[in-house]
């Protein structure tokens, strides 16, 4: 189970009143240099996770027990709340209820539950993404309601509706989601101020927005989505994007040239790397622990 001061934190960002940028991590490391570098929570990528765990493009391969056994790991070594993507709940509202209890018991804050098919699809593909109807995803979200454990346990509906059914039809179904007892609502596809702005009037709860680290998401200012009411503000690529860019030209200085000198200044240390990792306070705990052991004889 999550400490309760996780899941507390997580809710009281969602209800600050103004926007809080999260990161979308994939692993320990990533989790802990959020962390590290300030960020008051961390968001957990289950795109990025495909690609870590399976080297796998987001396409709905992975399953419910991989991921919490993955987002538990990271969790559980953070001092900052975890926001995790649990797709589309893996399956039906049975499915959906026990997906609530296990990421709860992992010492998840919160997660997102999205309306698409199985199986399913990343929401930044340029084609149509399908999704069940709206009836049926509502019926998802008060199974998950009513699963959780903790009422500070936040539970995030998203909808993909946007491509295939235009603006409208998401936003109603965002509402309807509201309804059923979500704390936020995450519209994939409403992307500029305009839309979240619709969104916003129709939903009249917290919202989530996703950047995409490209336009139009980057142009959207925190002025801009506090004016809509946008609580968080995901960028689920940045750790993913750079993480590629840099393992490129690192490996293929090292491919071409036989060393790394031409990307050393973009390199970190090893004691940087364990710096990240809190390699000091292990072994400060290892010999607090050995110092007061008695000696062999």
């Amino acid at each position: 189970m999550a400490p309760p001061s996780h899941r507390s934190t997580l809710r009281r960002l969602l209800e600050r009143g103004s926007v809080v940028r999260l990161p979308g991590a994939y692993d320990g490391l990533s989790a802990r240099i959020a962390q590290q570098i300030g960020f008051p929570a961390v968001a957990f990528s289950g795109n990025a996770v495909s690609a870590s765990i399976l080297g796998a493009p987001d396409i709905g391969v992975l399953g419910m027990a991989e991921v919490v056994e993955h987002a538990g790991r990271i969790a559980r070594n953070l001092q900052i709340p975890l926001l995790c993507d649990a797709d589309t709940g893996y399956g039906g509202v049975m499915n959906v209820v026990r997906t609530v209890r296990e990421f709860e018991a992992a010492g998840i804050a919160g997660i997102h539950i999205e309306d698409q098919v199985t199986p399913k699809r990343c929401g930044l593909l340029p084609q149509g993404i399908p999704v069940i109807s709206s009836e049926e995803q509502a019926a998802k979200i008060r199974a998950a309601v009513e699963a959780r454990q903790s009422p500070d346990f936040v539970i995030i509906a998203r909808t993909d509706a946007k491509s295939m059914h235009g603006l409208e039809d998401a936003a109603a179904r965002a509402r309807a989601c509201i309804e059923a007892g979500a704390d936020a609502a995450l519209v994939m596809g409403a992307n500029t101020p305009e839309e979240l702005r619709y969104v916003a009037g129709v939903v009249r709860a917290p919202l989530v927005a996703v950047i995409q680290e490209a336009p139009p998401t980057t142009l959207l200012t925190d002025d801009m989505l506090n004016a809509v009411g946008c609580a968080l503000a995901i960028h689920a690529g940045v750790v993913r994007y750079a993480v590629v860019k840099a393992l490129q030209d690192a490996l293929g200085a090292l491919h071409r040239d036989g060393n790394t000198e031409a990307v050393r200044a973009q390199m970190g240390s090893f004691g940087d790397y364990n710096g990240v990792l809190g390699l000091d306070d292990w072994l400060a705990l290892e010999e607090r622990y050995l110092g007061a052991a008695p000696k062999a004889r």
